[in-house]
């Protein structure tokens, strides 16, 4: 068992960590802190995790100034270990759409369509052949040439068309939006994470490096005592007896 120098609380050593061993820059900001922190001290994994996501937020402000909404869930990920990227099957703007919504996009999904450029246009093959058709056979027909009353169906359909495809592509420009913020949620967490992957990487670089130094300076001490050693058995045994 640990006791967390900063709760005071005690933990079992899978959940705590020696502070010796964190990186110097978070380890300094810890001490900023909380003064009463050395290098010989444990610090328990949740409290870790609230200052390192403490550490991320002073640092981002530095750089980018006032953080945004966004910027704090990504803060508050990394506190809590939690995942940003979603399926796209779970938007939220599909979830929550409206009936006027789901009908809008339906329409913009069809009138976009080669299913609706072919069907429209037998529709109007069909309309002028049976209104030719009567007026051959009898003289006359609901809609004779120049087709006007078909004129005012197209007007109509292009009149409603239009604001329910801007309607869908308003529908799309938000789920766009929210795609890309969260792309830039995810791609700030991966540049954070990141980061803290290669000062991880630099501190155990460093560490090992004076590590194995110490242990060559132990080498070559070792060595020297047994070259003492040798010489002394040598001139030991050079020494005439009497």
């Amino acid at each position: 068992m640990k006791t967390c120098i900063i709760t005071g609380q005690l933990l079992p050593e899978a959940e705590s960590m020696p502070t010796a061993a964190l990186r110097p820059s978070l380890l300094q900001f810890i001490q900023k802190h909380h003064p009463q922190v050395t290098a010989e001290d444990y610090i328990g994994t949740d409290s870790l995790n609230d200052m390192r996501a403490k550490y991320v937020e002073d640092a981002l402000e530095e750089e980018v100034g006032q953080l945004s909404q966004l910027e704090r869930e990504v803060i508050e990920s990394l506190r809590e270990h939690e995942i940003l990227s979603a399926s796209p099957d779970d938007d939220e703007a599909l979830l929550h759409r409206t009936f006027g919504e789901r009908v809008a996009d339906m329409i913009a999904s069809f009138g976009g369509s080669w299913r609706f450029i072919l069907c429209f246009l037998g529709f109007l093959m069909v309309w002028i052949l049976i209104n030719v058709a009567m007026v051959a056979y009898r003289g006359n027909a609901p809609d004779e040439y120049p087709f006007i009353l078909l004129n005012l169906i197209l007007s109509c359909v292009a009149a409603l068309q239009a604001p329910v495809i801007m309607m869908s592509q308003k529908r799309q420009e938000t789920r766009d939006r929210h795609h890309a913020q969260a792309d830039y949620q995810i791609n700030l967490k991966a540049e954070l994470e990141i980061r803290h992957l290669h000062e991880k990487l630099d501190h155990l670089l460093r560490q090992h490096s004076e590590r194995f130094l110490e242990i060559q300076q132990i080498q070559v001490e070792l060595l020297r005592q047994i070259v003492r050693y040798q010489q002394g058995s040598a001139a030991s045994a050079a020494v005439p007896m009497v």
